[in-house]
């Protein structure tokens, strides 16, 4: 039954047998080696499906080319990522605390080279969205920093994000908001973990 199922929700490609063991037996050994109660191995498999369709949302920047297509900020998707990547460094967002955004720090935060960082700096600054200013403790070093208009481009955004994060939660009570809030905190918060263990 659990095999069935694994399959029936795995591409033909990704499931073709190796060694004679399929995509579904692996997860079944995994499974099978863990704590993970028995009758709970059909929903994480769903989840595991869900969060994959959620994945390919969020590679795909389905959400920034909805919103960028509705205007004419002259941006491509990858050097909006970078404007906001400078919003995330400059005021800690997800990170362990503020930080200069700088042309290594915005690679490291898309976790692209620093010639590719340099390009999408470079045209945000083009664009007007973006300034170079010295670093205080360091005139010989550069920072960038969001200009008005970039704030003005970032604030439609948030504005259109959460437009649609309320359409798609209309219809929820408020115990499944919180519940699924807190779980999903939970699991994103486990996966940091094993992230910064490296394992």
């Amino acid at each position: 039954m659990f095999r069935t199922y694994v399959d029936s929700m795995t591409d033909a490609r990704i499931k073709a047998p190796y060694k004679g063991r399929s995509y579904g037996d692996l997860v079944h050994e995994a499974l099978a080696a863990s704590s993970i109660p028995p009758g709970a191995e059909g929903a994480l498999v769903a989840l595991d499906m869900a969060l994959f369709q959620l994945m390919r949302h969020v590679v795909k920047a389905d959400l920034v080319v909805a919103y960028l297509k509705q205007g004419d900020s002259g941006l491509e998707p990858a050097v909006f990522q970078g404007l906001t990547a400078v919003l995330r460094v400059a005021h800690g967002v997800g990170r362990a605390g503020p930080g200069e955004p700088t042309v290594g720090s915005i690679a490291e935060e898309l976790n692209i080279d620093p010639s590719r960082a340099s390009r999408i700096a470079a045209a945000l600054i083009e664009k007007g969205y973006v300034r170079r200013l010295a670093a205080q403790e360091d005139g010989r070093k550069s920072v960038l920093e969001v200009t008005p208009q970039g704030w003005a481009l970032l604030h439609g955004f948030f504005r259109f994000k959460w437009q649609r994060l309320v359409r798609v939660f209309e219809g929820w009570t408020e115990e499944e908001i919180t519940t699924f809030s807190r779980l999903l905190t939970r699991y994103a918060g486990q996966i940091a973990g094993l992230s910064a263990e490296g394992t």
